[in-house]
């Protein structure tokens, strides 16, 4: 199960590659952006689309990402409260529900990505980016990684309730040494 849980996580850590790529293209396409504009008066509407085109993938792809490396937002004020066994149901329960909601919302837009693409749908603005499409398949892929992330969550979860509990020897973590 640990092997299943790194190679989950490791295809995450693949992605949030990518956002963090994606965040460093979108500082350069705002200065590229702002230099054009201000010192050329030169406004390229592609360009443009590109910067909030950029959002989606460093949004949705971080989303994996960042419960990964728990930077997401967590009430701990009673969990550190709680016994190894105890984190661990509530971290189950959590994971549980975020590969329910992120299942639902992954099947939803498979369906709204297959409409964008049959319609062939672009920019409303004369010189936008076409395939629009592409941009949207990253709501069921950023979505599809949160549910993979929830269901390496809940494996380590179950991993993390059948530690024994009287080990006199852990750690602040709770890792038994």
């Amino acid at each position: 199960m640990k092997s299943l849980i790194h190679f989950i996580e490791g295809v995450v850590e693949g992605f949030g590659g990518v956002a963090r790529l994606c965040v460093l293209a979108l500082v350069l396409l705002v200065a590229t952006n702002v230099i054009l504009r201000y010192l050329f008066s030169i406004g390229p509407v592609a360009l443009q689309e590109l910067e909030w085109h950029l959002i989606s993938p460093i949004a949705l792809l971080g989303l994996s990402y960042s419960m990964k490396h728990r930077a997401d937002v967590r009430v701990d004020v009673l969990y550190d409260k709680f016994s190894s066994r105890k984190q661990g149901v509530v971290d189950f329960i959590t994971a549980l529900v975020t590969v329910g909601i992120g299942g639902y919302i992954c099947w939803l837009g498979m369906n709204y990505v297959g409409q964008s693409y049959q319609l062939q749908e672009g920019s409303p603005d004369p010189g936008g980016l076409p395939m629009r499409y592409l941009l949207k398949a990253f709501i069921p892929l950023g979505f599809g990684l949160l549910v993979l992330q929830g269901i390496a969550d809940m494996m380590g979860a179950v991993l993390k309730c059948r530690e024994p509990t009287d080990s006199v020897f852990q750690t602040a973590r709770g890792d038994t040494l």
